[in-house]
């Protein structure tokens, strides 16, 4: 572990090379050898194990009751994923992960979907025994985790190994507040914009002016499936309808669909911080934009290959229509400290990273 200048480890996102640290230390347990790529720059991804359970409910298992007690109670059907298995849309299955934690009392974590995960609509999210919240792991915790899946739009097929949701891991509270933002950003610029927004974290908008003649991609219903492992193997015409624009700046999102949309503003993570989309405060509008919500260092950074990089904004409408327009903030991106600088740094060459320097971009998945 890195250290601070008063021998202590420091506060902050631990890099990659900390997160293989713990895994030597036993803090992170795995069921079979990382795979490569697993650990970036300032997060794992978590691998699906073999079993997955169908079950009737979404749940929180509450401070005294582990996952395994809650589906036992709730399974409808137990899944075999050794040979891959298909997951339908409109249910909830809780799947095992392979990996599993004995954090230090100093260290917490918190989960995500991945991008291509966030991008073709699966809802998921991590669960530890006796959890309060999804997606947050507390200090000290030892156990299994699991992961809840609910693919929204597109049947998916996936298997033991299949990588859905990532973890980070922190040690204090390196979250930067409005002023460090503004600092941040006098030194490296985080959003190309000229009067950028820091309350609450950095400003999303969304761009329908257009990319070529496209604001973005509305999802087809009743499609063949995805392969979750398959990347650039499906067509995009049998699973996108592309949205034109039409001079507008505008888009009415229907309710129920789904939408790949853009930010207008470029967007840079520098290589000592990282950062997290959050969803955005309802009271300006009912819908939803990013599952998917972590951003590693170096992301959209001009030192990492990835100068004018746009957040992909995942978006669904809830119960109404509502009018989007050219310019509307849609989400706020908190950045955070990172302990130390990874070595490599997301976008660079052998890192595996898919989406730097993308303008409006569909998963990999497509191609």
């Amino acid at each position: 572990m890195r250290e601070s200048g008063a021998g202590l480890p420091a506060d902050g996102i631990l890099p990659a090379e900390d997160i293989a640290a713990l895994a030597e230390a036993g803090a992170i347990r795995a069921d079979a050898p990382f795979a490569p790529g697993q650990i970036q720059p300032a997060s794992l991804d978590l691998r699906l194990g073999r079993r997955v359970f169908r079950v009737r409910t979404s749940f929180l298992p509450g401070r005294e009751r582990p996952v395994s007690a809650c589906v036992a109670a709730l399974s409808l059907h137990e899944i075999d994923l050794s040979e891959g298995a298909v997951l339908e849309t409109g249910c909830v299955y809780i799947a095992e992960l392979q990996e599993s934690l004995a954090l230090p009392g100093d260290l917490a974590a918190s989960a995500n979907p991945k991008s291509s995960t966030g991008r073709i609509d699966v809802f998921t999210r991590v669960i530890t025994d006796r959890a309060a919240a999804f997606d947050q792991v507390e200090p000290g915790y030892a156990g299994p985790l699991y992961a809840e899946i609910s693919p929204r739009t597109f049947p998916v097929l996936v298997r033991a190994g299949s990588r859905l949701s990532q973890i980070r891991f922190r040690r204090g509270d390196p979250r930067l507040r409005e002023a460090e933002l503004a600092a941040l950003h006098a030194r490296s610029p985080l959003v190309s914009t000229a009067e950028p927004s820091f309350q609450g974290g950095v400003a999303v908008s969304v761009d329908l002016a257009g990319f070529d003649g496209l604001i973005g991609y509305r999802a087809k219903r009743h499609t063949g499936l995805v392969d979750v492992d398959a990347p650039g193997r499906h067509r995009v015409r049998d699973f996108w309808e592309p949205l034109a624009a039409d001079g507008s700046g505008t888009l009415i999102l229907d309710p129920g669909q789904f939408y790949i949309l853009a930010s207008k503003e470029a967007v840079q993570v520098p290589p000592d911080h990282a950062a997290e989309m959050v969803p955005f405060d309802p009271l300006v509008g009912e819908f939803r934009v990013h599952y998917a919500g972590f951003f590693d260092p170096g992301f959209g950074h001009a030192g990492a290959g990835g100068s004018g990089a746009r957040a992909v904004l995942e978006v669904r409408s809830r119960d109404v229509p509502f009018l989007l327009e050219d310019g509307q903030i849609v989400g706020r991106l908190v950045y955070e400290r990172m302990a130390a600088l990874p070595r490599t740094l997301y976008g660079a060459a052998g890192a595996g990273s898919n989406y730097q320097a993308q303008g409006l971009k569909l998963s990999k998945h497509f191609a």
